[in-house]
């Protein structure tokens, strides 16, 4: 185990830029500065309901595919966290004045969406040791933003704090590490390529990137140089 911690740690070195950039967005910048109109949080919402319903149909794809591997528990707990998240979503949703019908007619933006196409790859052609190694990678820069997300629309835009939820969850996420550090090394031991965990969490954190970019793309704010 201790050899796939230091695996792991070097695939966090290999992509600390990357997650620089994700963690210094101008996207958030400007949230922070209280620059996006109100209006404007509502492709945020839209974007986030595509994403996650889409990645609660793969995540259960993969727990039927996987059937009693050890990463079992731990797909089911994401299961259950992404329908927890939905819902708080929605509620978030509301305090911006959309309901059901709108999140459900409203287009989803490319760039935004590949995130969740790419989990749903994984869920189908992957496997759980690439689904959890991107997840553990991928994961602590996306709750670090939406603690971000969360003081900012609370003190910018006064978002009740009942309304943000959503963000609470991902921010205050426990560590998953060794659960994730164990799947990692099943699949290493059944024969997943090493090459092909690194490469999940490389691909999964690039389109986290492109995500932030479609929403700074779609309020308008421009990408500081190097984004």
């Amino acid at each position: 185990m201790s050899d796939t911690l230091q695996w792991v740690e070097q695939i966090r070195s290999d992509l600390k830029p990357l997650e620089g950039k994700i963690l210094g967005h101008s996207y958030l910048k400007a949230l922070a500065e209280g620059r996006l109109q109100r209006d404007q949080l509502k492709v945020f919402a839209l974007q986030q309901h595509h994403i996650i319903s889409s990645d609660l149909r793969s995540i259960a794809l993969i727990v039927s595919r996987q059937g009693m591997l050890p990463s079992r528990r731990f797909m089911l707990n994401v299961l259950q966290g992404e329908a927890v998240a939905l819902d708080a979503l929605h509620a978030f949703a509301d305090a911006l004045g959309l309901d059901a019908s709108d999140l459900e007619v409203l287009e989803p933006l490319p760039a935004a969406h590949t995130y969740c196409a790419f989990v749903a790859w994984l869920a189908l052609y992957g496997s759980d040791a690439e689904l959890a190694g991107a997840f553990l990678i991928n994961f602590p820069a996306w709750g670090a933003n939406c603690g971000r997300m969360r003081n900012a629309l609370h003190e910018k835009y006064d978002v009740a704090p009942s309304a943000l939820a959503f963000f609470d969850l991902f921010a205050n996420m426990p560590s998953f590490e060794q659960e994730a550090l164990g799947i990692i090394q099943n699949g290493l031991d059944r024969g997943v390529p090493a090459r092909l965990i690194h490469r999940a969490a490389r691909m999964l954190q690039n389109y986290e990137l492109m995500y932030w970019d479609a929403m700074a793309g779609a309020a308008g704010i421009p990408l500081a140089p190097g984004e």
